[in-house]
C-alpha cells in the first residue's frame, strides 16, 4: 500500500491542506501516521473526500456528513436522504419556474409587465412558493428546538 502525503491529497482532491486538516480535526479523515511533518493517508482517503464532498453538494453540513462516517462504516441515514431529496426537488421546481418568469419577463412585449397576464400568473406563484417555504422553515425550527 502506497501512502499519500498531505501535498499529494491536496494535489489530487483539489482541497487545500488547511481544508484536509479541518476535515481531519471533524474526525471525517485522518491520517495514517506522520512522515517527519507531513500527515500520511490511506489512498482510501480520496473516497471519503469524494463522499464529503458528495455531501456538501447535497446540502449536508459537515456535522452531518461526519456522523454518516460512524465507527468504521458508512451509515447513511435513508430518511434524511429522503427528506433532503425532496427538498431538492422543491427548489429545482422553483428554480424553474424563476427561469421561465425571467425569461418571460426579457421576452415579454406588453407595455408594462403588470399589465402582462402571464407575467402576473408566474409572479403569483412565485409568491406563493414563497409563503410555503417560509412556513416550512418556521415548522422545521420549532420542531427542532423542540
Amino acid at each position: 500500500m502506497k501512502l499519500m502525503d498531505i501535498g499529494q491529497v491536496s494535489e489530487k482532491s483539489g482541497l487545500q491542506p488547511s481544508a484536509l486538516r479541518h476535515y481531519e480535526e471533524m474526525g471525517l479523515i485522518a491520517p495514517i501516521m506522520r512522515h517527519g511533518l507531513r500527515r500520511q493517508f490511506d489512498p482510501q482517503v480520496m473516497m471519503q473526500l469524494k463522499l464529503i464532498a458528495m455531501g456538501k453538494a447535497a446540502g449536508f453540513s459537515l456535522e452531518d456528513i461526519a456522523g454518516m462516517f460512524g465507527s468504521n462504516r458508512l451509515q447513511l441515514p435513508r430518511q434524511a436522504m429522503h427528506q433532503r431529496a425532496d427538498e431538492i426537488d422543491c427548489q429545482i421546481r422553483e428554480m424553474t419556474t424563476l427561469s421561465i418568469l425571467l425569461r418571460h419577463v426579457a421576452e415579454c412585449r406588453a407595455a408594462s409587465h403588470l399589465e402582462c397576464p402571464t407575467f402576473r400568473r408566474l409572479m403569483e406563484l412565485a409568491g406563493k412558493r414563497a409563503v410555503r417555504r417560509a412556513r416550512t422553515k418556521s415548522r422545521r425550527r420549532k420542531f427542532s428546538q423542540s
